[in-house]
């Protein structure tokens, strides 16, 4: 706000907040207009988020090893925690080596293809944090295949659990064999990819690798909560943009830099569902949820389940919310599941080809808390206005 870059305080606070929370909505018309200075800390902002503000200071400050590591846990785990190193600041740090590793990888590639370091740096800032802010007003979209293609592979690494990239430096493959969170993120990927891929060509009638290329790019750039666009979506077939819009309720890996409400959780819910049918139909017999093959207790189960019915609650309050700021419902609605999940483009008047700058003034500071409230896993932030929280 003081560059003058952007004017009034609710966009500042708006741009900013989706920066640190790597959401990656924006409220900017003119990107390519915006000074160099401030087209690199706008794409700094995700990155510093990326790995989240608790590792960070889990980091920074080893003496939290307590505190510190319950919330380093909220953040970087899946059904059990698996530490890297014994104290959870040297974690931390490794988790940090990988993230800069991979961003120092991604930007060599970049400019192997010809984009330049400034934009390779920026663009390499927002895939490895799953942020989305590009330096260019149309994205990705303008650029080579290659490109595209380097943006999309570090997109879906950067959506992967990074313990799991730990252990693979190690050479232990076998958890990563046996992770049915990665298993089920890729094949919602090439699922969803195959399915957009075939309704392109037939609908489209775009050669092979291009629609390959925009439905692979576009779903990556969703479930990853990236939000970078090679292709408006909404001018796919309704066959199409569902996938988009069903990915929207899935998001990323636990442990990795992506929002939404986790693949993790929605396995476990899956198994839940299917272990209770089993155990309708043979009330005699004994079945548990297992998860990586180890057994998932009813309360892990319990607090999973009633996570993800609180993410649901939050957002159709917030979608009442924003319908009575006068948005239309699906507006609304997915600018508050876009916000939530860390996403950044949605549906309607703020979909892949617009911005949020068409929302309300107090929408803009709604829609900042809900980026908050989701990128801090919900439960985190409400447990704070809990009597028992404050007493012990």
């Amino acid at each position: 706000m003081f560059t003058q870059s952007i004017h009034g305080f609710e966009n500042a606070f708006f741009e900013s907040v989706s920066g640190l929370t790597t959401t990656g909505a924006s409220i900017l018309n003119d990107i390519e207009s915006l000074p160099k200075s401030v087209l690199y800390w706008r794409s700094l902002t995700h990155w510093i988020g990326g790995m989240g503000i608790i590792v960070l200071v889990v980091a920074i400050l080893p003496m939290l090893r307590v505190g510190g590591y319950n919330l380093f846990k909220s953040e970087a785990t899946g059904i059990s925690y698996e530490k890297l190193t014994p104290r959870t600041a040297n974690t931390a740090k490794r988790l940090w080596g990988i993230y800069v590793g991979l961003t120092f990888l991604q930007v060599i590639f970049l400019l192997l293809g010809d984009m330049n370091f400034f934009d390779s740096l920026c663009h390499s800032f927002g895939t490895i944090a799953t942020g989305g802010f590009s330096p260019k007003n149309d994205s990705i979209a303008g650029y080579s295949p290659y490109i595209q293609y380097i943006i999309m592979i570090f997109m879906l690494l950067a959506g992967i659990n990074f313990t799991l990239h730990y252990f693979t430096l190690k050479g232990e493959f076998r958890k990563l064999i046996h992770n049915d969170e990665l298993k089920t993120y890729l094949a919602i990927i090439i699922a969803a990819g195959a399915i957009i891929t075939i309704v392109l060509i037939r609908h489209l009638n775009l050669g092979f690798e291009e629609a390959f290329r925009k439905a692979f790019f576009q779903v990556i750039s969703i479930i990853t909560t990236t939000g970078y666009i090679t292709d408006d979506y909404l001018l796919w077939p309704t066959r199409g943009w569902i996938f988009i819009f069903l990915l929207f309720f899935v998001g990323a890996s636990v442990g990795s830099t992506g929002g939404g409400i986790k693949v993790i959780r929605l396995v476990v819910a899956f198994k839940s569902f299917y272990v209770n049918f089993l155990r309708i139909l043979h009330p005699n017999s004994v079945f548990v949820l297992r998860v990586n093959g180890e057994v998932v207790d009813d309360e892990k189960v319990s607090n999973i389940l009633g996570f993800i019915v609180l993410y649901f609650v939050t957002a159709i309050i917030g979608t009442i919310i924003m319908i009575f700021l006068g948005l239309d419902a699906l507006t609304a609605f997915t600018s508050v599941l876009s916000s939530m999940g860390a996403i950044g483009p949605a549906f309607g008047d703020v979909g892949p080809v617009s911005n949020f700058s068409v929302i309300p003034d107090i929408g803009k500071y709604f829609l900042s808390f809900l980026m908050i409230l989701g990128r801090l896993e919900l439960t985190t932030v409400f447990v704070l206005f809990t009597t028992n929280f404050w007493k012990d």
